[in-house]
């Protein structure tokens, strides 16, 4: 397995437009360029999910976060303490958030994760990407790549409903999606528990 021609050829597919597969610290995982809104678009025909459903956004650094979110002080702390980890910030997005991402919604969630390939992934792309797990709407999430391609070609699908890249590390250990806090002005709120437990 040759994890840095895997990561070459996802970053190549990621700047052509291109939906990647890959793992997380929690479980497997969709990526695009949030710029590119017809890959954007593949990643919701994928998850077989409704375009009034967000996606987060997945950054190498809370200055890159800053960008595209704004950080009050209750969600800097937050970001401090947990990233690079399982947790996702909502917060305000800005006018740099394009406006096909979440298109209406006043809020964007955003993650830095803890997974040494994803984060040279980052890194090598040189941007934030959409991340959303690798599943159907409603469904397990996949913990290995084959669970999420064994489904698709059971269901006979065409291409354009398979990744164009993959980097693949094989089965990795079943652990919750990521954490999920929302930090607006009307407070902060765990919308979901999972790794990072906070009692807010």
């Amino acid at each position: 397995m040759n994890r840095e021609k895997d990561l070459q050829a996802a970053v190549s597919a990621l700047k052509n437009g291109g939906v990647i597969l890959h793992p997380t610290e929690t479980c497997y995982g969709l990526a695009a360029d949030i710029f590119n809104e017809k890959a954007v678009s593949k990643v919701y025909q994928m998850k077989a999910m409704s375009k009034s459903k967000p996606v987060s956004i997945m950054v190498s650094s809370l200055e890159e976060a800053q960008k595209y979110g704004v950080f009050d002080k209750r969600a800097l702390v937050l970001a401090e303490k947990y990233w690079p980890g399982p947790l996702t910030i909502i917060v305000p997005r800005t006018e740099r958030l394009p406006s096909h991402i979440n298109e209406g919604m006043g809020t964007v969630g955003l993650r830095c994760p803890d997974h040494p390939l994803v984060f040279q992934m980052l890194r090598m792309f040189g941007g934030p990407l959409v991340t959303t797990s690798a599943n159907r709407t409603g469904e397990l999430q996949a913990y290995g790549a084959g669970e999420f391609l064994r489904d698709r070609q059971e269901d006979c699908v065409g291409a354009e409903a398979l990744p164009d890249a993959i980097i693949d590390i094989g089965r990795i250990p079943e652990v919750s999606p990521s954490t999920i806090v929302e930090c607006t002005e009307a407070g902060c709120k765990v919308l979901r528990q999972g790794p990072i437990r906070l009692d807010l």
